[in-house]
């Protein structure tokens, strides 16, 4: 039975509870009475080969604490269990890997497809998630299952979503359909969204991975809504109404990202979460230039570097997905600023580091929990309330110290597919702005945003991103020191997470604010070198306004540079000096309320 615990019911705001035993995206679940289940294994050598302990993580406190228990029989993992036989049921993929194989793939975990007599996909069916298992092979193709199947509320009627190379030489998404309890299944591969090209910003392709990793949400009404990972700079929504007989063609959703794994949940009471990583990648290089690369690389064939996991959000709808609240980061990568990212944590376990995948389960007290990231340093539990999702304001005056601030940069590294180096696909990095000493002695900190030159970074322009509660508007309050000798600052309101060093951040922000050597406001004279002020800044979507006062007095009015899709819902920082900086501007305290 599940225990609701007096601290349980005060969980507002992302608490983390724990570490996932595995990378989430079909592995947990939620018992009859309430246990959670996440399943996993642990990885390790023996004998010279690679030797694999199956387990499960268990909770009966809704998550807040977990105990590990060893499986000893074949597994399938996660399952749902069916509203109409009360079965459980699951769906996998059965293909033969090679014993010999340093590589580890995670699908491994599942070793009751070793049962299986052939290859192809699967359906899994037992009266417990322990088995014993009934299997009926679906289809003889190796279709790529990385969701568990979704019971429609409105219809008898599964779907589960898949991924699957086609001849074309790119990933569709595609769904099985079952009308009868999961006895026969039909198959229907969808078209794809278009695939990226190289245009401003970008001098090179991104992974041209267009349909992958899709999942379907059903709405109160019936509709379904599937979101997909593209390459593109955001996920693409697909909508069905007639239960997944036909789908609409695919088109961009609110929800910016690049090659990230989204997620669509509907609760009980009818409003739907979305859990996915709000961020936008640097542009593209030029990777022709980049030896380094192999050529199905620099094609765009495949991966080279990800520069957009490491911030996780979350957003509500009540009115069926047709808008949303929140846009909130529920999560930042504890290893973002890693000097040794790439090899931080050992690769034995994931050679990826990110909080990128993800899964979620609704809790009793208007509560969820989600499961996610990649690599044992970046996994977690996390629980909040959904009531944090509507918080109307946020501050920070960095008692607590940087956790809620983005501030990485990125040294030149080797990156891409390759074996031979540690980490995947990623930079090494360090910190760029940083706490000092109050310069008034106060005892406390505050952020220093400069320039500190090393020609092993990337891009040496310090910045810093801090989120808050999506607003059309709002009223934004930075107490701000602008020190003598310092290049000046930009400010920027965004409608998503960006680089804290991004090159062209500030041409998509919806209102951009340039804070000179001289004191000057977008033109404006306004501070005083080596004086602390207070700038509020009131901004207005819809007007496309937003007025600037200093310690009190109204110094600019402003228009809104750039139309965002969204409302903005992130501060972001960034160093105006194009030589050495040590100086900089400091941040003593932020706040912003919605109005």
């Amino acid at each position: 039975m599940m225990q609701i615990t007096p601290f349980f019911r005060t969980i507002h705001a992302p608490v983390v509870t724990g570490v996932p035993p595995a990378n989430p995206h079909r592995d947990f679940m939620k018992m009859p009475d309430g246990e959670l289940r996440h399943y996993g294994m642990r990885a390790f050598r023996e004998n010279g080969k690679i030797s694999l302990t199956r387990l499960v993580a268990k909770s009966d406190d809704c998550g807040l604490n977990w105990r590990e228990e060893i499986l000893t029989s074949p597994t399938v993992g996660a399952m749902v269990k069916s509203p109409w036989s009360g079965e459980y049921i699951t769906i996998l993929y059965c293909k033969r890997q090679d014993p010999n194989s340093e590589i580890i793939d995670l699908d491994a975990f599942y070793d009751a497809t070793e049962q299986c007599p052939e290859e192809g996909v699967w359906c899994f069916r037992a009266a417990t998630p322990e088995g014993p298992f009934r299997m009926t092979r679906i289809c003889p193709e190796v279709l790529h299952i990385q969701r568990q199947p979704l019971a429609l509320r409105n219809r008898k009627r599964w779907v589960q979503t898949f991924q699957y190379w086609c001849e074309d030489g790119f990933l569709h998404p595609g769904v099985l359909i079952s009308d009868d309890d999961g006895a026969s299944w039909t198959r229907q591969i969808l078209p794809y969204p278009p695939l990226h090209e190289i245009a401003w910003p970008h001098k090179g392709y991104r992974w041209r991975q267009p349909g992958s990793e899709p999942v379907v949400a059903e709405t109160p009404s019936g509709e379904l809504i599937m979101l997909l990972r593209t390459s593109q700079d955001k996920h693409y929504w697909m909508f069905s109404r007639d239960a997944g007989d036909t789908w609409s063609a695919p088109e961009p959703s609110p929800f910016y990202s690049v090659a990230t794994m989204p997620n669509l949940v509907t609760l009980s009471d009818g409003r739907m979460v979305a859990v996915w990583n709000n961020t936008t990648p640097l542009p593209e290089t030029d990777h022709r230039q980049q030896p380094i690369l192999q050529q199905h690389e620099i094609d765009g064939l495949s991966e080279d570097v990800f520069t957009n996991r490491d911030a996780l959000h979350a957003a509500i709808s009540e009115d069926g997905g047709r808008s949303w609240i929140g846009f909130r980061e529920i999560h930042l990568n504890e290893c973002r600023n890693d000097g040794d990212f790439r090899s931080s944590g050992g690769s034995f376990d994931s050679i990826d580091k990110s909080v990128h995948q993800n899964e979620l389960i609704e809790l009793p007290e208007n509560k969820v929990i989600i499961a996610f990231g990649q690599h044992a340093r970046c996994r977690k539990f996390v629980i909040f309330d959904l009531d944090f999702l509507y918080d109307r304001e946020r501050s920070d005056d960095f008692v607590k110290g940087l956790d809620n601030w983005s501030l990485q940069l990125y040294y030149r590294s080797i990156y891409g597919n390759y074996r031979g180096i540690t980490g995947h696909c990623s930079f090494n990095r360090r910190q760029g702005a940083a706490l000092i000493p109050h310069p008034d002695g106060i005892p406390r900190e505050v952020l220093q945003i400069g320039r500190h030159p090393d020609s092993r970074l990337l891009s040496e322009k310090e910045g810093a991103v801090w989120n808050f509660p999506a607003a059309q508007q709002g009223e934004l309050t930075l107490k701000l020191r602008l020190e003598r000798n310092s290049a000046g600052v930009r400010i920027l309101l965004t409608d998503r997470w960006f680089n804290p060093s991004d090159p062209v951040a500030e041409h998509f922000a919806a209102f951009r604010f340039d804070l000179d050597d001289a004191g000057r406001l977008n033109e404006v004279p306004a501070f005083k070198p080596g004086e602390w002020a207070e700038l509020r800044i009131r901004w207005n979507q819809e007007a496309g306004k937003a007025i600037c006062l200093l310690n009190g007095e109204e110094v600019l009015q402003t228009s809104a540079q750039t139309a965002t899709d969204n409302a903005v819902c992130y501060l972001h920082l960034q160093s105006l000096a194009e030589t050495a900086d040590p100086f900089g501007v400091l941040l003593e305290s932020v706040s912003m309320r919605a109005e």
